[in-house]
C-alpha cells in the first residue's frame, strides 16, 4: 500500500466533510474507496482526540440535547432471524448536545434511542462543562433520569420542548414523520430555566447541517453505514471540522474561538496531526 501525500490526505478528508460520499470522492480524488476509508477510520481517530482533550471545563448558560436517526447495515424491517441482538446494525440515533451561545457541540453519543445510550451521554455531558447551566430537550422520557442522575438538583435547569402531532393518515415510514406538526408546549422539569428561553431551535438546525455535511446522514439515499465504527469515525471527523475548522456564518468565527478554546482556526492538518 502506497503513503498518501499530506495534501491528498487534507483533499480527501476535506470532500468528505463537505457532503460527499466515499465512492464520489474516490472519483473527485482518484484514490480507491479502500484508501478513503482507511484515511477516514484514522482521521476520526485523531479526532476523537481532539474533542477528547480540548471540549473540557466549558463554561455554558444554554445547551440544547437532542437525538438524529440513521441507520447501519439495513434498516429494521429487513431483519432477519440472525440479526436480532445485533445493536451494531438498524437504526442507530447520533445524541448531540450544543451550546446554545458558541454554537459548540460539547459531546455526541451514537447508539440505539435507548436508556444505555442516554446515560453515558448525558454522563459525559457533565464532565465537559462547568457551572450551573440550563438544559433543553424534548419530552424523550429517558432525559429525565439520565440529568437528573448526572447534575443533581442543584447544578442544572431542565426544561422540554413537547411538540405535538396529529396523524395524517399516511403509513409510517422507519425513521420518517408522516405525521403532522400541531404546536408546542413547554415544560418545566426542575430547576428555574426561563420560560421564554425553552427552545431546541439550534440542536435541530445543527441536526440539517448534520445531514447536510456527512453523506451518511442523508435520508433516502444509498449513503448509509455499513458498519457502526465507520460511522463512529465519521462523526467524530465532523464535530472536530466543525467545531475547529469551519467558520460559522452567525458567527463569523469557529465554534472553538468563540468558546475561548482557540484562537485561531484550524486546518484539517492540524487534526490529523494531533496525538492520539
Amino acid at each position: 500500500m502506497y503513503k498518501l501525500s499530506t495534501k491528498s490526505q487534507v483533499e480527501i478528508l476535506r470532500t468528505l466533510v463537505e457532503g460527499c460520499s466515499i465512492r464520489s470522492t474516490e472519483r473527485l480524488t482518484g484514490h480507491h474507496r479502500d484508501t478513503v476509508m482507511r484515511l477516514l477510520v484514522e482521521a476520526g481517530k485523531k479526532a476523537e482526540s481532539v474533542l477528547d482533550s480540548k471540549i473540557k471545563n466549558i463554561k455554558t448558560n444554554h445547551v440544547q440535547v437532542d437525538e438524529a436517526w440513521t441507520f447501519v447495515g439495513k434498516k429494521n424491517k429487513n431483519f432477519g432471524i440472525e440479526d436480532i441482538g445485533d445493536k451494531s446494525i438498524g437504526s442507530q440515533y447520533v445524541f448531540v448536545a450544543i451550546d446554545r451561545d458558541t454554537k459548540l457541540i460539547l459531546t455526541f453519543r451514537l447508539g440505539k434511542r435507548e436508556l444505555k445510550t442516554c446515560i453515558p451521554f448525558i454522563n459525559d455531558l457533565k464532565k465537559r462543562i462547568e457551572g450551573h447551566t440550563h438544559i433543553a430537550t424534548d419530552s424523550y422520557p429517558p432525559y429525565t433520569r439520565a440529568i437528573m442522575d448526572a447534575f443533581g438538583l442543584d447544578n442544572v435547569s431542565y426544561a422540554q420542548l413537547v411538540k405535538v402531532y396529529s396523524p395524517n393518515g399516511d403509513p409510517k415510514r422507519e425513521g420518517y414523520s408522516p405525521i403532522d406538526f400541531v404546536t408546542t408546549r413547554k415544560r418545566v422539569m426542575f430547576g428555574n430555566p426561563a420560560t421564554h428561553q425553552i427552545s431546541t431551535s439550534h440542536i435541530e438546525h445543527q441536526n440539517l447541517t448534520l445531514r447536510m455535511s456527512l453523506r451518511r446522514m442523508t435520508r433516502l439515499s444509498n449513503g448509509f453505514s455499513k458498519k457502526f465504527d465507520n460511522l463512529n469515525a465519521a462523526l467524530n471527523l465532523l464535530f472536530a471540522y466543525y467545531n475547529f475548522c469551519r467558520i460559522h456564518s452567525s458567527l463569523r468565527m469557529t465554534p472553538a474561538m468563540k468558546a475561548g478554546i482557540s484562537s485561531r482556526i484550524w486546518s484539517i492538518k492540524e487534526i490529523l496531526e494531533f496525538p492520539n
